[in-house]
């Protein structure tokens, strides 16, 4: 790993058979918006890629023509890592596919324990018109149930294949499960991508309302069927903090947060400098940089429309005072 690289941002994507991971892997390669990303799956060939994407194929990857590929963790997912890790150009983040009947959280430590990669998320999937049934299943149960407990952020697929009612019932067998975990519904697995990446959150045409300096709040409509039946809205919230922020202020606040479904950024705080800021589902994290940022320091926060707490947000980053002068 170069040392001189930021770290790569890993996404692992859980889910039982049928609950749309495919789906919204296709999603990451057809939208990838200039993102160069390294897909890791154990059967590529199930993805289904467009022809007209593939620029070139061997044994065990596929080459698009837009920078990304999709490759074969075949037995050995860390040195499909590795390869990974040490491409040039380097990647701009990485999401990796569990199988459907695998524990997505001991597939996510390998992004805590090594040192090229920050863990962005796990997100798992749920069939909506399945759920219950398959929780109902003694040979299934165990494995649905630990997939949850791992989640950051729960995305209740398929939800046009069923109704109101049981709809509610399967947010209530989830919130029994994991209660802390942000819950996101779709259909077709239309999951805005800055919701599974940070990095996309912070890319600069996603932060057109960032303004020179202070805080902006927008509104944007994510196109992606959800918890209301015209589509589901989103509220941006974005900052450029000025000055120093308490680390142990932020680090509660990051315990407790409702309503922000995802957050990242950078900003200068009191006890690590240079500080990687990151939130997502009930996960929030403060982390050194490994450098000061190019743009200086900047956060985003996505919620659904309504939900986003302005108040507390601009409380945290948006009223700090400049630091005294040295």
């Amino acid at each position: 790993m170069d040392a001189t690289r930021p770290r790569l941002p890993l996404a692992v994507i859980g889910g039982f058979l049928g609950a749309g991971k495919t789906t919204l892997l296709n999603r990451w390669l057809r939208d990838a918006g200039g993102r160069r990303m390294a897909v890791l799956v154990n059967d590529f060939g199930a993805i289904n890629i467009d022809a007209e994407l593939i620029a070139a194929s061997s044994g065990d990857a596929i080459a698009l023509t837009n920078g990304c590929v999709c490759c074969s963790i075949g037995d050995d997912l860390t040195a499909a890592l590795i390869r990974v890790l040490e491409t040039t150009p380097a990647f701009d983040a990485v999401v990796i596919e569990a199988s459907g009947v695998s524990d997505p959280w001991r597939i996510a430590q390998v992004g805590l324990a090594d040192p090229g990669l920050e863990l962005d998320g796990v997100v798992v999937l749920l069939d909506a018109d399945a759920a219950l049934e398959q929780a109902r299943d003694p040979l299934l149960a165990d494995s649905l149930q630990r997939q949850l407990r791992a989640a950051d952020l729960v995305v209740v697929n398929k939800i046009d294949l069923v109704d109101a009612a049981e709809r509610g019932r399967v947010r209530d067998w989830v919130a029994s499960i994991a209660a802390t975990a942000a819950v996101f519904e779709t259909t077709q697995a239309a999951l805005p991508l800055p919701l599974l990446s940070g990095a996309a959150l912070l890319r600069p045409e996603g932060r057109r309302d960032l303004e020179a300096s202070g805080c902006a709040h927008a509104g944007h409509d994510s196109g992606a069927h959800g918890a209301h039946d015209h589509g589901e809205q989103f509220d941006t919230w974005s900052c450029r903090p000025v000055g120093v922020l308490p680390a142990a202020t932020l680090r509660a606040a990051l315990q407790d947060l409702p309503g922000v479904l995802r957050l990242k950024g950078w900003a200068r705080t009191d006890a690590l400098d240079w500080t990687e800021i990151q939130l997502v589902g009930r996960r929030g994290s403060l982390r050194r940089a490994a450098r000061a940022p190019a743009g200086g320091a900047a956060v985003v926060a996505i919620g659904l429309r309504g939900r986003l707490p302005v108040a507390r947000l601009e409380a945290l980053f948006g009223a700090i005072a400049p630091a005294a002068a040295a």
